[in-house]
């Protein structure tokens, strides 16, 4: 084996993961998991390429009708390869294929596939290689109903706010970069966007781009394959503002990521404005290099917070708004105490009640909701403890924990503890004096009181009802 081969198989098994993943964006994923997804690369020598699939029925068809696409892909890479073999790997290891008679049938020449192309065919790949830059330039696309004036601000996630509108609105970078960060579904994609808009408006002479990490890798990945990594490099690295979401995708891809870093330093040298998005901070993204880590860090961290209460009650007050239709008030608090789980959620709960109202023509109520978001609601069931009692009260009630459990004698307060109290009693398995105890170690008789006080004034109050039923109900899921 010479030299050169040698440093190919690296350059091989170092892209073998990006090979897969043009494989899956190129076919599709149902194509890939059914074909390739167990395909493993064993090696590369004397101008023939390896991989092997776990059955013979696999290795035939992908013999038949994909191996000139695997042939052209890996060339496209710079391997000067004349052909691939497809193995059966079954109980076998890769020296002992390696050392296994190959079947003739199994080997496909490079010759052979490069003059198997029609002209049409051969015409239709010229033209996607021709039309690259401009593909380039049509990569950012906006929700137009994704923007600030949109955007519902709490205590979770007003600090993201507040960083992702001082970047919108300064000429040049406040900090460099903001990383916004957060679990799925909080909002960083909206406030991105948000950004991006008001960019747009009022300072329509920069050029911003917006792209997923993932895309920012297939466009890499695609103009390697097409020999035009300049156009690539001279579109990302002359942009004023770069944003890259869900930069948490190109964990492990170590190519992507050089061309990342490398990107990054050339903005940031240039006093360009980056703005990042992640599931978790930088310092905990798993498979990036640390020095690329160490950048991410470099300049605003912010991180939005699950929502509260009170947040995905605004939220779902500002959505009721644009639908011309009434829904009861004890429905948007039964669903923003239910659904837990993130905005995306909560929205489309939202959607799929309103659909359900509209084409039945049915009333929208708790016990209809109940029946529509079933598969929601039960994904969002807890298992009831006193502690997620006290929590989901003060919440509701919105004072703080450490309050309903003091000596404080506040009205609200109160009101608050006694709830707790009657809803533990309720809907755990708890004694009397078990609760008392989880509630600052008050004395059972406490407990007792605070019970029959609810019931009390449930019995006369209509709207005090209606606020226990609805936490009992979000409790029990």
């Amino acid at each position: 084996m010479t030299t050169d081969n040698t440093r190919q198989i690296d350059d091989c098994i170092q892209l073998w993961g990006e090979i897969l993943e043009i494989v899956k964006y190129d076919l599709g994923k149902r194509v890939y998991n059914t074909w390739f997804k167990q395909m493993q690369f064993i090696g590369f020598e004397d101008k023939v390429i390896t991989v092997t699939v776990p059955s013979n029925f696999l290795r035939d068809f992908v013999s038949a009708k994909y191996s000139d696409y695997l042939l052209s892909v890996f060339n496209s890479h710079g391997f000067a390869a004349q052909s691939i073999r497809i193995l059966t790997l079954d109980n076998n290891t890769p020296e002992t294929i390696a050392n296994s008679d190959i079947k003739q049938d199994t080997i496909i020449k490079f010759e052979e596939v490069k003059t198997s192309k029609s002209d049409n065919e051969q015409q239709e790949e010229n033209d996607v290689n021709r039309n690259f830059r401009f593909n380039l330039n049509t990569i950012s696309s906006l929700d137009k109903k994704l923007t600030f004036e949109n955007f519902v601000v709490g205590r979770p996630n007003e600090f993201a706010y507040a960083a992702a509108r001082r970047v919108a609105e300064s000429d040049t970078p406040p900090f460099n970069p903001l990383f916004l960060y957060g679990g799925v579904g909080l909002g960083k994609t909206h406030l991105m966007h948000s950004i991006a808009w008001h960019i747009k408006e009022t300072q329509p002479q920069k050029k911003v781009i917006y792209i997923s990490a993932e895309k920012f890798m297939y466009l890499f990945i695609r103009a390697l394959r097409v020999k035009d990594a300049m156009s690539f490099k001279e579109l990302f690295r002359n942009v004023d503002v770069l944003m890259v979401d869900d930069v948490q995708f190109i964990g492990g891809k170590d190519t992507t990521q050089e061309e990342f870093f490398h990107t990054f330093n050339d903005l940031v040298d240039n006093n360009r404005q980056i703005i990042i998005s992640a599931d978790k901070s930088p310092s905990e993204l798993e498979g990036v290099e640390a020095r690329l880590k160490s950048r991410l860090g470099w300049g605003l961290v912010a991180d939005i917070h699950p929502t509260t209460y009170e947040l995905r009650l605004g939220i779902l007050q500002e959505k009721v708004k644009k639908f011309k239709m009434k829904i009861p008030r004890d429905v948007i608090d039964f669903l923003a105490v239910s659904i837990t789980s993130n905005v995306r959620e909560l929205e489309g709960a939202l959607n799929r009640v309103v659909a359900h109202s509209t084409l039945v023509g049915r009333e929208v109520s708790i016990e209809m909701v109940n029946e529509v978001l079933t598969d929601v609601l039960n994904a969002n069931k807890k298992f009831i403890t006193i502690d997620l009692i006290q929590r989901s009260v003060c919440e509701f009630y919105r004072v703080k924990l450490s309050d309903l459990n003091s000596s404080k004698r506040i009205k609200t307060l109160v009101t608050a503890r006694q709830v707790a109290m009657y809803l533990s009693k309720e809907l755990t398995t708890k004694s009397l004096p078990d609760i008392g105890r989880s509630f600052g170690g008050r004395d059972h008789t406490t407990v007792l009181y605070a019970t029959k006080k609810v019931k009390d004034q449930m019995e006369v109050n209509q709207e005090f009802k209606s606020d226990v039923e609805i936490l009992k109900k979000a409790l029990e899921g």
